[in-house]
């Protein structure tokens, strides 16, 4: 005869889903959203003389974008932001897209192998990688002069990265080489969810591997490419660590590598002589997060509505 006890009744019971998502809130919550929405609060007040938060409004914002003290350093660090961005937007995802499409091609020997290796630099540590490529871009004792005297090419070397036109543009081409695989690979994943009948109909009907790519692959990714794309948005807008590693937190010469992260870092933390003031911080971290907010929504309700009705 079948015991019907507590186990069994504790077996038919079904835990509701929020028990199961609760972990997870309950977490994303004390870490991410608990600080992000005390960091807007904070941004509201300030300490006059290192006293008590002293509630003023929009005041610190005011200051950010309009003081002649603070205007001229914020706007410098948005628009190096942003041409650290179209760097990584126009050489970055367009490599990352000709690669995977490389290592799709069905009679490619050695893809593993190729794969790890443009993948590799992404799992090395930033300071590393800035330290290396000090080492390499060094004008005393770097190899990079040699490496362009072997293709006939080193006539343009120089201090790249003690320049102020150049120093940007060679970091932002630095981040490129190690995160070009985090692009590729997602791409990858997403050439190979493509049914191999629509690639083999169109290579009998006489299409080149251009072709098969251009016309019947790309279009297909479209949701992958604009997602990478949104990805590298807000991965440069959050950038720090590797400028801060090469250049320290006065991004030199003279902040011509200045972006927002170091920006944050110098204005929170402080340096050399000036104190750090926690609640201009915050002010930057806040309009940090509106700049990244506006990205997201545009790409929620412009692109990504876009490409909806184009698979429709």
């Amino acid at each position: 005869m079948a015991h019907s006890g507590p186990m069994t009744d504790w077996r038919k019971a079904k835990l509701p889903v929020f028990a199961f998502l609760a972990p997870a809130t309950i977490l994303y919550t004390l870490f991410m959203i608990y600080p992000l929405i005390d960091s807007i609060r904070l941004s509201f007040y300030t300490t006059p003389s290192g006293g008590d938060l002293t509630f003023v409004g929009l005041e610190n914002y005011r200051t950010i974008l309009s003081d002649p003290d603070w205007a001229a350093t914020f706007w410098n660090s948005f628009w190096n932001n942003m041409k650290f961005f179209a760097v990584h937007m126009l050489v970055q995802n367009p490599i990352g897209i000709a690669l995977a499409a490389v290592l799709s091609l069905p009679r490619l020997k050695f893809r593993n192998t190729y794969r790890t290796l443009i993948f590799m630099p992404t799992m090395l540590s930033v300071v590393i990688v800035g330290f290396i490529w000090q080492l390499i871009l060094s004008p005393v004792w770097g190899v990079g002069a040699d490496i362009l005297d072997i293709v006939g090419l080193k006539s343009l070397f120089g201090p790249w990265l003690g320049k102020e036109g150049s120093a940007l543009i060679t970091l932002a081409f630095i981040s490129v080489w190690q995160w070009v695989g985090i692009p590729m690979m997602l791409i990858y994943a997403a050439l190979l969810a493509i049914p191999e009948d629509l690639v083999d109909a169109a290579i009998v009907d006489g299409a080149t591997h251009f072709e098969v790519f251009w016309h019947i692959k790309m279009p297909l990714i479209l949701p992958t490419v604009a997602m990478v794309s949104i990805l590298t948005f807000v991965g440069n807008f959050n950038a720090f660590d590797l400028v801060y590693a090469v250049k320290g937190a006065l991004a030199g010469p003279n902040f011509s590598s200045d972006i927002m992260g170091t920006l944050f870092y110098r204005t929170f933390f402080g340096y050399q002589l000036q104190l750090g003031s926690p609640t201009l911080g915050a002010t930057i971290a806040s309009l940090m997060f509106l700049i990244i907010l506006a990205g997201v929504l545009f790409y929620l309700f412009v692109v990504q509505r876009r490409m909806s009705r184009y698979q429709l």
